[in-house]
């Protein structure tokens, strides 16, 4: 049988993890979700769901570095490094550890950079910033963007055709920036649309990475976000994410 997404992704981990000679029982682990100014700041806009969502980033301590994780489950956490890359990856509360604590390795084997959240003004320059990349790239593509984020759907819509999907029932169904939030129903057919498709890199936390990899399959996809910053580097994902730290 095929292995699944996070099969692949234990396997790159435990091998990195042996390579580097750190499976000592001592090698500690430590994750606990942070509050919405821990992780973001104090940006002048209100309306990111770290600050009125139910979601919470997930922040793993490894050797003095730092990996973090979108989460909508989320408490504190502390274990040997082994534990956690064969822990069982059965509910976003520990798929939330494991990537947050994946995120943490790989930035201390400086394998990724960008594995924790920006703060403050930096969302809405990394959004400039997006959307100046895809003009300068694609031209003026039709744009799936998967997940909320304000920031890159405001700059986004500005400039392409775009269709948004999100999880969060608060946000289906709103208008955003003169965009029509849609559910995750319409994702298959925003997909089909699109030229580009934008997705956030939640999706390896909360479970539906494999199925949006086969929706975008043939199509030009770009990851977004810290949350899967290890993930795209061990699995070759392109990702978007210039202002984190």
């Amino acid at each position: 049988m095929k292995p699944n997404i996070y099969d692949s992704l234990r396997e790159k981990f435990i091998a990195s993890i042996k390579e580097n000679n750190l499976e000592s029982d001592e090698i500690i682990i430590r994750a606990a979700p942070l509050s919405a100014e821990e992780a973001i700041g104090r940006p002048k806009d209100r309306d990111y769901p770290l600050i009125v969502g139910r979601e919470r980033l997930m922040q793993a301590e490894f050797q003095s570095c730092y990996g973090q994780a979108f989460t909508d489950m989320y408490d504190n956490y502390n274990g040997c490094l082994l534990d956690v890359a064969s822990m069982a990856l059965s509910d976003n509360f520990q798929r939330a550890v494991f990537i947050a604590s994946l995120n943490a390795v790989m930035r201390y084997l400086r394998k990724t950079a960008g594995t924790v959240h920006c703060r403050d003004e930096e969302p809405r320059q990394c959004a400039n910033e997006l959307a100046d990349y895809i003009e300068q790239t694609y031209g003026h593509p039709r744009v799936a963007f998967i997940g909320f984020q304000p920031r890159m759907i405001e700059a986004l819509s500005s400039k392409f055709e775009i269709m948004v999907t999100d999880l969060d029932e608060k946000n289906i169904g709103a208008e955003k920036f003169g965009v029509i939030v849609c559910g995750p129903e319409k994702t298959e057919e925003n997909l089909n649309w699109c030229d580009i498709a934008l997705v956030t890199g939640t999706t390896i936390v909360n479970g539906t990475i494999e199925p949006m990899l086969k929706m975008v399959e043939g199509k030009e996809a770009i990851f977004y976000g810290t949350t899967i910053s290890g993930t795209a580097e061990l699995l070759g994902l392109k990702r978007f994410c210039r202002c984190g730290h």
